[in-house]
């Protein structure tokens, strides 16, 4: 069932729909959170307030047909991320943590331990270098490749404009790229 139609039967009654469509994306809205507080038990908290208000916006009849599920709850999650760091009155900061790590919820087929290992290299040297990025350049570089966001709803999201945020990813580029040249770093 797509989303639509999970949300149509949530919507006349049927409790099962709305756990197959939060099973569903729950790891990237999860892991957008997370990318912006840091803070495990945080983001489980901001998780369950943004599935609460998405249900009470559903239940209100707010949801808009016209856009994507997905994007429409990260927008939520996002603005929830914001409001969190206004009242705590500190940025956001985009990094890994001993604990959590961005590819350990991205899905991949099978491989076998040789490419498992050298995926992981891989994936712990571009974490390295995406860290150490600018933070809105760091932040358009998580929101476009692990959140699955199109450059116009980061847009929307971060509230600049479209032009804005394809620069920002653009010179994130040029600084990843720069530092993979200076430092000679070998990604495969």
């Amino acid at each position: 069932m797509s989303d639509q139609e999970l949300i149509r039967s949530y919507m006349e009654g049927n409790e099962n729909s709305f756990s197959i469509l939060l099973d569903r994306h729950k790891s990237k809205i999860f892991t957008s959170i997370y990318l912006f507080v840091k803070d495990r038990e945080m983001a489980e908290d901001i998780f369950q307030d943004v599935f609460i208000k998405i249900i009470k916006s559903l239940k209100k009849g707010k949801y808009n047909h016209q856009g994507k599920f997905l994007q429409w709850a990260m927008r939520i999650s996002y603005n929830m991320c914001v409001d969190h760091f206004r009242k705590s009155k500190r940025r956001t900061k985009l990094s890994p943590t001993e604990t959590f790590d961005i590819f350990d919820v991205l899905e991949s087929p099978e491989d076998n331990i040789e490419q498992s290992m050298i995926k992981t290299q891989v994936h712990n040297k571009v974490k390295l270098i995406v860290d150490r990025l600018p933070e809105e350049q760091r932040e358009v570089v998580i929101l476009r490749h692990y959140a699955d966001m199109s450059f116009k709803e980061i847009a929307q999201l971060t509230d600049v404009s479209i032009n804005t945020a394809l620069g920002r990813m653009r010179y994130a580029l040029i600084n990843m790229r720069k530092v993979i040249e200076e430092e000679k770093i070998q990604l495969v």
